[in-house]
This record gives C-alpha cells, structure tokens and sequence, in this order.
C-alpha cells in the first residue's frame, strides 16, 4: 500500500476512533498522528513525542489494531514512529503539547498530577503585563477544514452561525462572550477555528485551547513557578477561544484562574469565545459567578442538522474530496445517519477508502452494506430490548405499562411508535418480534409505527432531537 492509501487509511480509522473515545483522550494522544507507511504486514504510524508513541504502545495497541483491521480488512501489525516531517497547518507545534504527566492525568482521571488542592495560591488577579524572557503568545494555526466558506449553514445552526460572524465584525463589542453549545460532532470547534482565523487575518492576537489545555498549563505554571508567564499568555490575547468548557467542572483552582483570566480579557474589550456541551444552567459544577459571566453575552446552540443539511454537508464534504457521488446515495447516506456531522463525514471516509481499495465505484448497493455495517457497530453494546423500552419511556415520560397497554393518547402513542422505530432500525428486530415485545401488536401496527417515525423525524426537529437523545444514551 503506498503512503497516500497509508494517510488516507489512517484518516478513516482516526474518525472510527473519534467516535469510540472521549475527547481529551482522542484530542490529547491520536489527533495530531498521521499514517505514514503500510505493507502486507504493518502498518506505520507517526506520532508528535516519543513519550506519545510510549503511551500509544502501551495503552492504545489492541484498540488501534482492532480498527486498523476494520478499516482496511487485514489484520496487521502496529507500529509508532516519531514524526520527522515538518508538522502540517492545522498541527500543534511540539513544543505547545502539554505536559506529558498532566496530559496523562487528563486522559486518565485519578492518574500523575492532579489540579492544585484548595487554598493553593492562585495567579494573582491583578492585570499583568509582559515580563523580561515571556515567550510571545503563540500565532493561531491556520486551518483550512474550519473555515466560515467551510462551514454548511442550516435551520439547526443558522444562530450561531451569524453569532460568530457579528464577532469577527465588531470583536468585543457585538456578542462578548459568545457561548456556544451543542452535543458532539455538530460544529462548535469548526466555528471556533473560523472565528480564529478570520481574527488573525484582521492581524489580531488570537489563542485556541481546550480547557484541559488550561487546566495542564495552569498546573505545569504553579509547579513550575512561572505563573507570570502564564497570566500573559492568556491575558495578552485579542481573541480568546476556550472549547469544551465543560471539563473545567469540579475544578476549583482551575476555575479560579479562568475567572480572573476571563474578567481581565472582558474588561480589557477583548474578545472571549467558549464552547460546552450543555448551556452555561447545566453546568452544575461550575461555579456560580462563572456560569453568571457566560450568560453576559449570547448564548446559541447548535441542534442536529435537518435532512437537507445533512445532504448539503455530505456535497460540500464529497467536493472536498474531489469525489463525485449521485444524489440517490448522498440522500441515502442522509437518511440513515442523522446523530451529528462528525459520523457523516466518517461514513463518507469509509465510502470513499472502500471504493479505492476495491477499484470500485461507490454504489447504492456497496453504501448500504457500509451503513448496515455502522448500524451493526452502534449495535456492538448488545443493548437489550427492555432496556429500549425503558430509555425512551424516561425521556418521553411514559411508563411501562403505558407502552405496553392499550392507552392512544398522542403523547403515549408517539412514545410506542419510537420505540418501535428504535426496536426494528437499531437492533433490526422483526416486526413481529417487536409486536409481540409491546403488548401483542400486530405487526402491520409496527411497520406502520415505525414508518410514520421514520419519516417525521427527518421534517421534526423536536421529534429528530428526542430520538437521537435516546441514542446517545443508549450506545454511549
């Protein structure tokens, strides 16, 4: 296999593994690797640090193994390299990775370091200006993937998406802060870069971290003494852009600090921009003057795209790749994965490695084995029945025997027909099996129940967002 099938080998396994594991741990070990090289025998893979390549060897092997085999259908050895090209536009430079031991302990809770125990003292509040030997604040990464041109703009994200905009116009004056929040995969990290970099374009100062990022560098700074040195790296900024704000919760010294950070950032007219997984009211362990200051300014969520969108992403994705798919496919790949972008753009890398390594074009019929496949994976849990039953009457507040019974209400009615529609497209029950399962229903009752889902949650965004919660509790 040549080094071009190698890299795009290696991007198709990245996205599997995206999906598997939580973010710091994927953000911190495997985002910046690259495939390098792959025979009939191994498969080569670059890795930042040598200390990276350990932990991956030491940690990651079988899971890695496991996917590569997935992903290129031969099972072949591993093994890790430190890089020796020049890393790419996109890449974080070596010397800005965090401390191996708190990056550690950021993948693995409990692990090496820990944040500071209360009563540590905290870097001072009091504005701090440059001092002798500061390094410069880093220039933020070009990245050309995430860019607003990039960006497929739809009704789930049309808010935030203007919201980002009115902050590159008017910086620290239109929305400031500007609180983003969606669940995974739908775009909150894509519209931090864009904000980034059409800032650094304007010759602004702009610094992206994740908030593990500032929990390892506040940690190294207090170890290390040079809490001067951070205050500037942080309060020296034009643009502030702070993803997954929500791993700050439970840490009080951390919190701290990024309040002072945040305080001196506002009053200074600069810019501050965050993401989280939940708005600021559900962020139950954050501390109440932080959770205060994020509802300063706008706050907009991103909801999952809608039919329509999904097909526009899945083109602009395909133009990316210079890869020509009909529409029958692109709809087809639409309709049936609908949980978050990051899964769209993944089956397309699985469509599009297929049709190489096969020298075939991509069909209806070689899609539909691919997305059969993907349903299989969700299924992998060996998520039982009841426990379907059980999920989608929690969240649609429904009890037991109401699904079960004979009751028509529209609300338990809606109820039923969801959980025949997860029954029969999740665990690819029979309908039969899934009549029988509620209550002894025919099973006309449940192909008509299902359908009627089917169909609705492609046209209901209130609908489409209930049943995709549901997933994400049941296959996570």
């Amino acid at each position: 296999m040549q080094d071009l099938s190698a890299r795009e080998s290696w991007r198709a396994v990245l996205g599997e593994l995206e999906l598997q594991l939580p973010k710091p741990t994927f953000d911190t070990w495997l985002k910046h690797t690259e495939g390098v090289g792959c025979d009939d025998s191994c498969f080569l893979v670059g890795a930042p640090t040598a200390f990276a390549v350990t932990w991956l060897e030491r940690r990651m092997y079988d899971d890695i193994q496991k996917t590569v085999e997935k992903v290129t259908g031969i099972s072949l050895e591993i093994r890790f390299q430190v890089n020796q090209s020049e890393p790419d536009a996109g890449s974080v430079p070596l010397e800005a990775l965090p401390d191996p031991a708190a990056a550690l302990q950021a993948a693995i809770p409990g692990i090496g370091v820990s944040e500071p125990p209360a009563g540590t003292p905290a870097p001072d509040p009091v504005v701090s200006y440059p001092v002798a030997g500061a390094p410069p604040t880093p220039s933020f990464a070009h990245n050309p993937k995430y860019t607003f041109d990039s960006y497929v703009v739809g009704p789930s994200n049309h808010l935030a998406y203007s919201a980002a905009r009115a902050v590159v116009d008017a910086p620290g004056n239109s929305y400031n802060p500007l609180f983003l929040y969606s669940g995974v995969g739908l775009g909150k990290t894509h519209l931090l870069y864009a904000v980034g970099q059409a800032c650094a374009k304007q010759q602004m100062s702009v610094l992206y971290v994740t908030s593990e990022q500032f929990t390892n560098e506040f940690i190294t700074a207090i170890r290390n003494r040079t809490t001067e040195e951070f205050r500037h790296r942080y309060r020296s900024v034009q643009v502030l852009l702070i993803d997954d704000v929500q791993f700050m919760s439970g840490k009080e010294q951390t919190q701290e600090s990024f309040f002072h950070t945040f305080n001196d950032l506002h009053n200074s007219g600069h810019q501050i921009v965050i993401s989280s997984d939940r708005p600021p009211k559900a962020l139950a362990l954050l501390e109440d003057r932080l959770r205060s200051r994020f509802e300063w300014g706008l706050i907009a969520d991103i909801q999952p795209p809608d039919l329509e969108t999904r097909m526009a992403i899945l083109s602009a994705k395909a133009e990316d790749l210079n890869v020509d798919l009909p529409d029958s496919i692109i709809e087809l790949v639409a309709k049936r994965v609908q949980r978050n972008v990051r899964e769209l753009e993944g089956c397309l890398n699985r469509l599009v490695l297929h049709s190489k390594m096969m020298s075939q074009p991509i069909t209806v019929h070689s899609t539909s084995l691919i997305l059969d496949d993907l349903t299989a994976d969700r299924a992998r849990h060996s998520i039982e029945p009841d426990r379907i039953i059980e999920e989608v009457g929690r969240h649609l507040k429904v009890t037991g025997p109401e699904l079960l019974g004979k009751g028509r209400t529209k609300k338990v009615a809606q109820a039923r027909q969801v959980a025949m529609y997860l029954l029969m497209y999740e665990l690819e029950m029979s309908p039969t099996q899934v009549g029988r399962l509620l209550g002894g229903r025919d099973h006309a009752t449940v192909i008509h129940g299902a359908g009627k889902i089917n169909g609705e949650i492609n046209e209901d965004p209130q609908l489409r967002q209930s049943v995709l919660t549901i997933k994400d509790a049941l296959f996570t």
